[in-house]
C-alpha cells in the first residue's frame, strides 16, 4: 500500500504530488470504485481554513489534494517540501475527459451558471470524441432540489463528477453527499466550465509558465480584488509557520 506523502502548510495536508502523479491515484480510485474526494487546493482556501475547523477538517480528510496555484506551492517549497509544480482543476478535468474515451469513463457536469455546464459538456465533446458525458447541473438549485440532484446522479453512476460551484462551497458539497453520491471520483474544479465553454479565456501558455496566472486573471476580472487580498496575509502566516518549524 502507497504511502501518503504530505506538506503541512498552516495545517492543511496537501500531497506532494505532479500532475502525473495525481492522473494514476485518480485512475486508481476509479478502478477501485473508491468514492474518492479530490481537492485541487489555493491560498485562498488553506487561509480561510485558518478560521473555519469544519473546512480544514474536509480538506485534511479528502482523498487527495492537490497544489492548485502559485501560493501553495511557493509555500511548500518555502517550508522545505519538493513541489515539482501547480496541479490544477482545469488541467486535471481536460486530461481525464482526453482519456474518458478510451477508458470508458463516463463524466458529469455540476455547477456554474444555468446553460454554461451544457455548453462546457458540448465543447468537451467536440473535443474528445467518443467522450460520454452522460449528465449536466447547472450550480443554480436551492437547497430543496439537491436531493433529485443527487437522485439523478446515482441513477447515471458517473466515474467521474466534476463539481465547479467555487471554493470552498464546492468542497463542502461534494463532503455532505459524497457517500450518497457513491461516485468513484468527485473533483472541485472551480470555474474551469466557463473557460471550457469559452466564456472565459484562460491565460495565454507563457503566462501559465511564468506563474503569473492569478495576475491575468485579476486584470481580466477585477472584483477578484477583494479575495486576492488574503494573499498577503496567506503568506505572513507561511512565514510565522516556518519560523516556528526552524
Amino acid at each position: 500500500m502507497e504511502v501518503r506523502k504530505y506538506a503541512d502548510i498552516l495545517g492543511a495536508r496537501v500531497d506532494l504530488v505532479n500532475t502525473r502523479q495525481a492522473m494514476e491515484r485518480i485512475k486508481s480510485f476509479i478502478a477501485k470504485r473508491q468514492s474518492a474526494h479530490v481537492i485541487t487546493l489555493n491560498a485562498e482556501i488553506v487561509y480561510q481554513a485558518q478560521d473555519n475547523p469544519e473546512l480544514l477538517k474536509i480538506i485534511n480528510g479528502a482523498d487527495l489534494v492537490t497544489p492548485d496555484g502559485i501560493g501553495i506551492v511557493w509555500a511548500g517549497r518555502h517550508l522545505g517540501y519538493a513541489f515539482e509544480e501547480r496541479v490544477s482543476g482545469i488541467d486535471l478535468l481536460e486530461l481525464l475527459c482526453e482519456q474518458a474515451p478510451q477508458k470508458n469513463w463516463k463524466i458529469y457536469l455540476l455547477g456554474a451558471a444555468p446553460g454554461v455546464a451544457d455548453e462546457a459538456a458540448r465543447q468537451l465533446t467536440l473535443k474528445y470524441p467518443g467522450i460520454d458525458i452522460c449528465g449536466t447541473q447547472h450550480g443554480y438549485f436551492t437547497a430543496a432540489h439537491q436531493q433529485s440532484i443527487v437522485e439523478v446522479i446515482q441513477q447515471l453512476q458517473p466515474d467521474i463528477l466534476f463539481v465547479g460551484l467555487g471554493a470552498p462551497g464546492q468542497e463542502i458539497w461534494i463532503h455532505q453527499f459524497q457517500l450518497a453520491l457513491a461516485v468513484p471520483v468527485a473533483i472541485g474544479v472551480g470555474g474551469s466550465f466557463d473557460v471550457v465553454a469559452g466564456i472565459k479565456s484562460r491565460a495565454p501558455q507563457w503566462v501559465i509558465k511564468a506563474n503569473l496566472e492569478w495576475l491575468y486573471r485579476l486584470l481580466k476580472e477585477p472584483r477578484r480584488l477583494k479575495r486576492q487580498l488574503a494573499l498577503p496575509r496567506f503568506v505572513w502566516a507561511v512565514l510565522r509557520q516556518k519560523k516556528i518549524k526552524n
